[in-house]
């Protein structure tokens, strides 16, 4: 009896032994889990601690390419353009003006050409840059082709113009550069007797004969232009990222209103058949006619 019961006891402490051998296995296994997991946090914090400060790399390689890359970070110079509508009335003058943060003296050898968009709200007269270029006062040329200054807003496209810019005399690290632009003709509106026009910014190229930091910088895209005004030679001209003072220039133009549509063809006409009279009466009355 006392055997049997010996038995008993020695088979009991033998799972206990099992259980227990068992439940450390287990805590072991999942402290095993919990650490490579609180490894594995570790890792992805560093990996985004690095990304945010922009180190890609190994930490020393990182470390030893920070301070060539804050060098070159040091000398890019924001560039910043401002436009301007001057004037009042139909006819306007669009002024650019471009203001680098490196001194002038080292940008003599670069030259800067502006490609504004026109909308279709607006034209520039081609005699007129003509005229302009003949007397010195600015460096404009047209690039759109079968120009029609004389049709309305809602028959006309959106035009191209090139402008090279000139330094600023009153600036020593700006350029600037002056265009005449004038409404066209807009529909009248039912209600309102006003419509906008807006202006975006335009495109500002930059062509140097050596590099500089600040083409290194600000050049996103090679745009290929005349190198000058009076020349067909082709340069290869950086299009540059800059800082717009303005989003973009809104000009507000008067129109008619329909509900005037009657009234103001009937003047008009009064007045043209007024003046035809009186043009004949004077041709009869003070002309001199030989048979």
């Amino acid at each position: 009896m006392y055997g049997v019961r010996w038995e008993r006891l020695e088979a009991y402490a033998g799972s206990s032994v099992r259980i227990s051998s068992r439940r450390a296995l287990l805590r072991r296994s999942f402290s095993g889990v919990l650490a490579a997991r609180a490894v594995a946090v570790r890792v992805v914090a560093w990996l985004l601690l690095w990304e945010a400060a922009g180190l890609t790399c190994t930490p020393v390689a990182a470390l030893t390419a920070s301070p060539a890359v804050a060098g070159i970070r040091a000398t890019c110079s924001e560039i910043i353009l401002r436009q301007e509508i001057l004037k009042d009335g139909f006819h306007r003058d669009l002024l650019i003006k471009v203001k680098f943060g490196e001194s002038i003296e080292d940008l003599q050898t670069c030259r800067l050409l502006i490609k504004q968009y026109i909308p279709t709200g607006l034209f520039v007269d081609p005699y007129e840059l003509a005229s302009l270029r003949e007397r010195n006062i600015t460096e404009a040329v047209m690039v759109s082709e079968n120009f029609n200054i004389e049709a309305p807003n809602y028959l006309s496209k959106e035009s191209e113009v090139l402008i090279y810019a000139r330094q600023d005399s009153q600036c020593i690290d700006c350029f600037q550069a002056f265009l005449p632009v004038h409404y066209r003709y807009h529909r009248p509106h039912s209600k309102d007797g006003e419509t906008f026009i807006v202006v975006n910014n335009p495109d500002l190229l930059m062509y140097c004969d050596q590099e500089f930091p600040i083409l290194k910088c600000w050049a996103q895209s090679e745009v290929a232009a005349p190198c000058a005004l009076k020349t067909k030679d082709i340069c290869q001209w950086n299009n540059m990222k800059y800082k717009s003072v303005y989003k973009n220039v809104t000009l507000q133009v008067p129109v008619g209103l329909t509900i005037h549509t009657s009234l103001v063809c009937s003047v008009t006409l009064l007045i043209t058949i007024l003046c035809s009279t009186l043009i004949l009466v004077a041709v009869f009355k003070y002309g001199h006619f030989s048979l």
